[in-house]
């Protein structure tokens, strides 16, 4: 499928089901696929951070995008997760992905070694020229330990490299600013998606075209309902709909940081909640992140039951 200029809506980015032995469940891939096309969603994201991408064997990557690809079936575009530490890894990972079907790829700066942002910028060249579909940039600046600046971005989009932008840096201000600079170069083809679940509806009235939420994975429904009333102007039931979400988001909050990092508890806490719903059939998350325990698992589901959804 073509990928739309610009992209924009709602882009879940898939969770990865596991079985008990640590495998890619692939039903319950698929039904996670369904569940959030019937809610609406533009595109899905396959292999990112809520994907648990970091945590994936090659052969589960492979297995999890093709799962994915096989579900859609051309119905919306499939973004693939080509996260890597260095331009040669990437652009492996990239080329797989198309050889797949993914409609396009979305990648990190280098990572591991720290780059220059002209180094940076030859990374996503290289990539743009080698991937084979568009690429779309992915700042996240908690995972990577550097920060795709405007500078950089603003370059990439007005010479092609890029296609867009999924903006999970949580700095709301450097985002707007980015989104003015755009519009004023005339940009309009770069797609500005946020990550940031909390706050989309600050950042589609700052003119962003979309959300890529975590937590779309479990309410798909409720963040197309929110871009519906962005687009609509109905802001008062945006910021109605935010708050229901915000208080959803609750739920990555269940496991105790004394116990466990905050990606098993947030990751933990999605797949608890989609296993709730009946969406997936084991709430595995990968090694070496801890499953949350009883007690957490029944906080994900009070939760659950306060913002209507069991």
């Amino acid at each position: 499928m073509r990928l739309p200029v610009p992209l924009s809506g709602v882009v879940p980015p898939l969770c990865t089901p596991l079985d008990a032995a640590g495998e890619v469940d692939t039903r319950s891939l698929a039904r996670l696929v369904e569940h959030v096309l019937a809610a609406g969603a533009s595109a899905v994201f396959t292999l990112g951070t809520s994907g648990e991408a970091a945590f994936l064997s090659d052969a589960q990557r492979h297995t999890a995008l093709a799962a994915v690809v096989e579900a859609v079936q051309g119905r919306v575009p499939v973004l693939a997760g080509a996260i890597d530490m260095t331009t040669a890894r990437v652009l492996d990972r990239a080329r797989a992905a198309a050889a797949l079907g993914a409609d396009a790829v979305v990648a990190t700066a280098p990572f591991y070694a720290a780059t220059h942002p002209a180094e940076t910028a030859d990374h996503f060249r290289r990539l743009c020229k080698g991937a084979g579909v568009p690429v779309i940039g992915y700042d996240i600046p908690s995972a990577v330990h550097s920060k795709l600046g405007a500078a950089t971005v603003l370059a990439l989009a007005e010479d092609g490299t890029l296609a867009g932008l999924k903006d999970s840096s949580g700095d709301l201000g450097a985002l707007r600013r980015l989104l003015v600079a755009l519009r004023r170069r005339g940009l309009d083809r770069f797609a500005v998606l946020t990550g940031s679940e909390l706050a989309v509806d600050a950042a589609l009235l700052a003119g962003a075209h979309g959300v890529v939420p975590g937590l779309g994975n479990v309410d798909p429904a409720g963040y197309v309902r929110l871009y519906e009333h962005t687009r609509a102007g109905r802001w008062t039931e945006a910021a109605a709909e935010q708050d229901r979400l915000a208080a959803l988001f609750d739920l990555v909050d269940a496991g105790d940081p004394g116990e466990m990092s905050g990606a098993s508890s947030a990751l933990g806490g999605f797949k608890a909640a989609l296993h709730a719903l009946g969406v997936i059939a084991c709430p595995a998350t990968a090694a070496p992140m801890r499953p949350l325990p009883d007690s957490a698992v029944r906080e994900v589901r009070r939760v659950l039951a306060e913002s209507g959804l069991a």
